[in-house]
């Protein structure tokens, strides 16, 4: 009977040490999707929704001289293409929602990949960017 136990015992190490494996690496992975930021491609009529309803960050990310011809009411301009981009994004609030348009979605797109790198909870992303939004006949602000 001893030697039976000794037998159980021997071939069991090996399945309790793959199960405390198993239950901590779903534990992990657990506590690292709940950090997971939310995106969600929205529409301009969404976009003007949210903007009105929500204390949201709203960032264009063209150029300067694009953001002068005209933005979306509320926007702060953060170039995409300038060498402190990253910098000043990290500026921004992570806890709060940030809404994020280029011209036509290829900018934001690449900006949304950084900030949800960054750790931002919830970024809203403009489907189409601001063309979009003048399209729809929505009203641009001027500097």
């Amino acid at each position: 009977m001893e030697k039976l136990q000794r037998v159980k015992q021997h071939y069991m190490k090996p399945y309790l040490t793959l199960l405390l494996i198993v239950l901590t690496s779903i534990n992990y992975s657990c506590l690292n999707s709940s950090n997971a930021s939310v995106v969600e491609i929205i529409t301009a009529e969404e976009m003007k929704q949210i903007t009105q309803l929500e204390n949201v960050q709203v960032v264009d990310v063209r150029t300067n001289n694009e953001y002068k011809n005209g933005y979306i009411q509320k926007a702060q301009n953060i170039d995409y293409l300038s060498p402190t981009f990253d910098l000043e994004i990290q500026q921004l609030d992570k806890s709060k929602p940030v809404v994020v348009y280029c011209e036509k979605g290829g900018r934001s797109s690449s900006c949304v990949d950084k900030m949800k790198k960054a750790g931002f909870v919830k970024i809203y992303e403009l489907e189409g960017g601001i063309a979009k939004w003048k399209f729809k006949g929505f009203p641009l602000e001027k500097k």
